[in-house]
């Protein structure tokens, strides 16, 4: 599962079954190579804003643009349900991610001190406006 190649704590099968049961408020997107998942990308939308809640890329289809694709059309999708702002957090220590994140206009506005229990490594929030 990419999920358990991408992250230290990784998310569960009743937690992924959970938030795709949600229509309402979930939108996920999915890459695939046959019929072979190699990434993903989910996204809540709350009102007039979406958070981005996770994005990864199966580790042997890293820098082929995939990741960027999914900002993308997650951007689309916001713009086409009139979602205003994007928002996400992301490790302080995944530079690439960040970077990523730059080029598609996001912005650091703050932080989340000791946001990930694995490690308590401070999470950096980042907003994208006027979608």
């Amino acid at each position: 599962m990419v999920e358990n190649l991408c992250f230290t704590i990784p998310w569960s099968k009743e937690s992924f079954i959970q938030e795709l049961s949600n229509k309402s408020l979930t939108r996920y997107i999915c890459a695939k190579t046959g019929d072979r998942a190699i990434a993903y990308a989910g996204m809540w939308k709350i009102f007039d804003e979406g958070h981005i809640t996770n994005i990864a890329v199966h580790p042997k289809y890293r820098k082929k643009g995939i990741g960027g694709k999914l900002v993308c059309h997650l951007i689309n999708i916001a713009r086409k349900e009139n979602i205003k702002k994007m928002t996400l957090e992301v490790r302080k220590s995944n530079i690439a991610a960040q970077k990523l994140y730059f080029k598609y206009g996001f912005e650091i506005k703050g932080v989340r001190k000791g946001y990930y229990s694995d490690n308590g490594e401070d999470a950096i929030i980042m907003w994208k406006n006027n979608i």
